[in-house]
Parts: structure tokens; C-alpha cells; sequence
């Protein structure tokens, strides 16, 4: 088994509550996505891999990585599953994943620190981010939990695997924040913009 954590960005929706790709919309001065993308790579995660497919070539030329690596989901459609899937591909052998959206630029790179450290100092199958109380990403799949992943369909299946765990099984690493917004709206886009005091 590798010593490394990877942080995996789940960035190949076909994004069709907003009607075009969610990863393009402006956001400062990149790029939903790669905002996102950036705080994973400013963060202590040993590599990062960056899941697309949604979006088409546009989003991957649209993309800047410094470190991350860039994977192809050409099944999107058929559900986030089959990103973490070619995510855990690309990641290959190591510690534990982090799994991050593309779609949630408010988890950056000190949340993903906070989590990576209090994981890391008690290692277990999985863990789940607690915004004061309220439940949401980064989580995190050590290797043991490999197999099982890899068994998942279509979408919300982290959350349904997450939730039939014993409590004993799935720590819930504290932050204190809350909760992160994600995009699937022009709504949401806003009020993104809004929580991160984003002008344009």
C-alpha cells in the first residue's frame, strides 16, 4: 500500500440544472473548476487527480494544473460512481483518497488541511466533514475501502455507502465553517459568489 493521501476533484457532471458547463463559469480569475482545483493543489494532499468528461475537450483546455493530473470519465452519464471510479484508477496505490467536488469552491485549501490532519492523526475506513453539525465533503476513503468503492453505481452512492456504515467505521472531522454551497443553479452561482465575496 502507498503512504500517500490523494485528493480526487469529481469535476464531470453534465451539469443539466444549469443548462451549459458548470466547470467554465467564471469564478475570480479562473474558472468554477479551477478554483476548486487550485485550493486542492495549495493544500498538504500528496497528489491530486481531477476527474472530467461533462463539458467535453473545453473544460480539460480550460484547465491550468501546477501539480494535478488530469483523468477522463467518458461514462459520466450514467452517475458520480463512475468518476470516483476513474478516480481510484488514477490514483492507483496509496493510503487514502479525499474526495472533493468540482462544483464546491468553499472547501479550500485550509479545510482540506483541517480534514487531512485530524484524519491522519486517527486513521479510519472513512470520514466525513461536520460543518458545525451539518454533514458534507471533503470525505475520505482509506484503501481498506477500495473494494467496496469500487462496487458503487450511479449517483449519491457515496452518501448511501457513508450512511449504512457503523458509526465506529466513519469518523466526522469537525470544521468549523458553514456548510460549503455547491453550484447546480444560476441561484447557486450567485450565492457562491456572494459567500466568497467574489465581485465581477
Amino acid at each position: 500500500m502507498g503512504d500517500d493521501v490523494v485528493g480526487v476533484v469529481l469535476g464531470a457532471g453534465s451539469s443539466t440544472r444549469l443548462g451549459q458547463p458548470k466547470q467554465l463559469l467564471p469564478l475570480g480569475d479562473t474558472t468554477l473548476l479551477g478554483w476548486v482545483i487550485d485550493q486542492a493543489e495549495r493544500s498538504a494532499l500528496d497528489r491530486v487527480i481531477v476527474v472530467v468528461g461533462g463539458g467535453g475537450d473545453a473544460v480539460e483546455r480550460s484547465l491550468r494544473p501546477t501539480r494535478a493530473t488530469i483523468a477522463r470519465n467518458d461514462a459520466y452519464g450514467t452517475g458520480c460512481a463512475s468518476s470516483l471510479l476513474a478516480g481510484l484508477d488514477a490514483a492507483g496505490d496509496c493510503r487514502a483518497v479525499v474526495l472533493l467536488l468540482g462544483d464546491m469552491p468553499g472547501v479550500d485549501a485550509a479545510v482540506i488541511d483541517t480534514v487531512l490532519a485530524s484524519w491522519t492523526s486517527d486513521p479510519t475506513w472513512a470520514a466525513v466533514t461536520s460543518y458545525r453539525g451539518d454533514l458534507g465533503h471533503p470525505f475520505v476513503f482509506a484503501a481498506e475501502a477500495f473494494p467496496t468503492l469500487r462496487t458503487l453505481h450511479g449517483d449519491k452512492a457515496v452518501w448511501k455507502l457513508v450512511d449504512g456504515q457503523p458509526a465506529e467505521r466513519v469518523r466526522r472531522l469537525a470544521v468549523d465553517r458553514p456548510l460549503p454551497l455547491d453550484v447546480d443553479t444560476w441561484a447557486d452561482y450567485d450565492a457562491v459568489r456572494a459567500q466568497l465575496q467574489i465581485v465581477t
